[in-house]
């Protein structure tokens, strides 16, 4: 199982997971211009790490999360959390044209929720046992 999780790192590494990766930096970069924003670039940072090795790893919902994370994530999704799931969903469109990369698509697809909502949620990885209030 670890063996097709590394070929599939690398493959997703090599076709997608590079440029998405440039683009959450670059969103980063941005966003880490203005002390205000300065959150929204660590998450970008966080999301940048994700896009750029997702097997093996998912998105679960932090316990704690509060209303300030509802009211960064508004603000992240106006900004630029449509911006990048658009680039998800063109990736996973381009991707599903092969058998092979069927499931590349599906990994683009399923970096979509935290494209749209970072505050709240972390990534972790898919062998650790989950909560009952995580999805």
């Amino acid at each position: 199982m670890e063996l097709l999780r590394l070929l599939l790192n690398v493959i997703w590494l090599v076709v997608a997971g590079f440029w998405l990766a440039l683009g959450y930096v670059l969103a980063g970069i941005i966003c880490c211009v203005l002390v205000v924003t300065f959150p929204f670039g660590i998450a970008s940072f966080r999301m940048a790490n994700y896009a750029l090795w997702p097997f093996g790893r998912e998105l679960a919902r932090k316990s704690g999360a509060g209303e300030g994370s509802t009211v960064l994530n508004v603000i992240w999704l106006i900004v630029a959390g449509w911006w990048l799931t658009i680039g998800h969903i063109t990736t996973a469109v381009g991707l599903a044209v092969t058998i092979i990369g069927l499931p590349l698509a599906w990994a683009s697809l399923k970096m979509i929720p935290v494209a749209l909502a970072p505050f709240g949620n972390e990534i972790v990885h898919s062998d650790r046992p989950r909560q009952p209030w995580s999805f």
